[in-house]
């Protein structure tokens, strides 16, 4: 025999259709955020690309929630795929020397071309994670110069 939704009780139900309705939510508020990156000097080493979440562990290595090194070109372009719905803001710089660091001269200033996301640039260091950050609502592209 089938159950019918009279067999049922209501609160088993109710909760039911909640939980499916929150994990279709879920999967269905996923964004794809997708970086073309301009400007590189050279096709020699990679373009990296670190995406973070927060003002927390802006714009410093390790504390991205993601990060990619892709092969240098006139236009390189990194996809964040799977992102909840919020604030993010994007860090890259052309790897020269394929180093896996911006390398910098003995006073602190990059030496290898970089950007960040809505062109922001800091004074005396990185922008504020508030001057770099899009909110990210739906699948959306954004380009970066590196300089």
């Amino acid at each position: 025999m089938f159950a019918t939704s009279s067999c049922i009780p209501r609160a088993v139900r109710a909760t039911t259709v909640a939980a499916m309705l929150a994990l279709a939510g879920g999967m269905a508020g996923a964004a794809d955020l997708t970086v073309e990156v301009l400007g590189a000097r050279s096709a020699q080493g990679s373009v990296a690309g670190a995406l973070f979440a927060g003002s927390t562990g802006w714009p410093k290595p390790g504390q991205a929630v993601q990060g990619q090194f892709v092969p240098a070109s006139d236009k390189v372009v990194l996809l964040f795929r799977g992102l909840a719905p919020g604030r993010y803001a994007v860090s890259t710089y052309h790897d020269e020397n394929g180093n896996a660091r911006l390398d910098a001269n003995v006073v602190g200033l990059p030496t290898e071309p970089y950007g960040f996301s809505r062109d922001a640039q800091g004074r005396m260091g990185p922008p504020a994670f508030d001057d770099a950050a899009l909110d990210l609502q739906s699948d959306t592209t954004i380009r970066i110069q590196l300089r």
